[in-house]
């Protein structure tokens, strides 16, 4: 009796021996299920939460976009209100330096020029000032905003080439070459420099940023953005590269009208500014005498120097207001 007793408290323990091993065992493997089937309910009532293989709201994916072009507009002004950058845009193959030296020679020769008339120095100073800082820029930027506008003009065309040559089975860098062969200037010199430079290991998006550097035109924007998402991304080149020509002609056509709607203004503007210094000098010229004594005495230079100090900001309202950007 003792013994059958004995062996059946032996079974007894064994099996909850083993059963307690079977737990100690099966427990970790019962909660990494457990935490595997909490992840996956997680995913399926949270979309977002799929990480890579769930698709990108399209939201974000916009406001990441435009965040970017933010960044690349912003990092593009900041290069292009840099000395090198303006005479690139102006197409003066001079150093910033070179620049400089003529913008202080011109100032000393307007001085030494004032004081061997007989002007006083102090009068000499500030137009030597006015003359070095101020006519040199405003000559650096009246080159760049003319050179803009041709590139403008002809840009256009340049963007049908690469659609024809898209849709007639030529690949894009050949289409380049055609316009920087045929086009005329500024585009082509602006395309040869392209071309040069994928042909020297440069990305094209590289290439595409100095393009923008050198010309900082939305339209030049429209047409790297179009070319990086079709690398990026695929797509029909050609019809991206249609509908771009169709805006550029679009905000040409728009520029015209209302430069003919502003025309009046701009008349306006013109006779009222050119006014005072238009009287002055016909009375300087029938009666010399009559305004002497504004350039000969301390108070008259004063007076001058105030009058066209008013004068410059009248203008440069009058400016800004018939001023508009499309």
């Amino acid at each position: 009796m003792s013994t059958s007793l004995l062996v059946v408290l032996a079974a007894i323990l064994g099996f909850l021996a083993i059963g307690g091993l079977a737990l100690v065992f099966a427990a970790p493997t019962q909660n990494r299920a457990t935490k595997r089937a909490q992840a996956i309910t997680e995913r399926v009532r949270n979309p977002s939460a799929r990480g890579r293989a769930a698709p990108p709201d399209p939201a974000v994916r916009r406001k990441q976009i435009v965040k970017s072009l933010r960044e690349q507009d912003r990092r593009q002004r900041k290069v292009s209100l840099t000395m090198s950058a303006r005479l690139q845009q102006a197409g003066l193959p001079i150093s910033p330096l070179v620049f400089w030296i003529a913008s202080a020679g011109l100032g000393l020769a307007v001085v030494l020029t004032t004081v061997v008339m007989g002007g006083k120095l102090f009068v000499g100073v500030l137009l030597g000032i006015g003359a070095g800082l101020g006519l040199p820029r405003w000559i650096v930027g009246f080159l760049a905003a003319r050179r803009s506008k041709k590139f403008v003009e002809a840009f256009a065309n340049a963007t049908d080439i690469i659609v024809r040559g898209i849709k007639s089975g030529l690949p894009l860098h050949e289409c380049l070459q055609v316009i920087a062969r045929e086009s005329p200037e500024p585009v082509a010199s602006e395309f040869r420099r392209l071309v040069d430079g994928l042909a020297h290991g440069v990305t094209m998006d590289q290439a595409l940023e100095r393009m923008c550097v050198r010309m900082p035109l939305p339209e030049l924007r429209f047409f790297t953005i179009v070319l990086s998402i079709q690398q990026k991304t695929g797509g029909n080149l050609a019809e991206a590269l249609s509908n771009l020509s169709q805006v550029v002609r679009s905000r040409k056509l728009m520029r015209e009208k209302i430069k003919a709607f502003a025309s009046e203004a701009v008349a306006s503007a013109l006779i009222i500014g050119s006014l005072p210094p238009g009287v002055a000098i016909l009375i300087s010229l029938t009666t010399p005498h009559y305004l002497s004594v504004m350039f000969h005495t301390t108070m008259g230079q004063l007076v001058l120097a105030a009058a066209a100090i008013w004068m410059s900001i009248g203008i440069f309202i009058m400016k800004r207001m018939v001023s508009f950007k499309i």
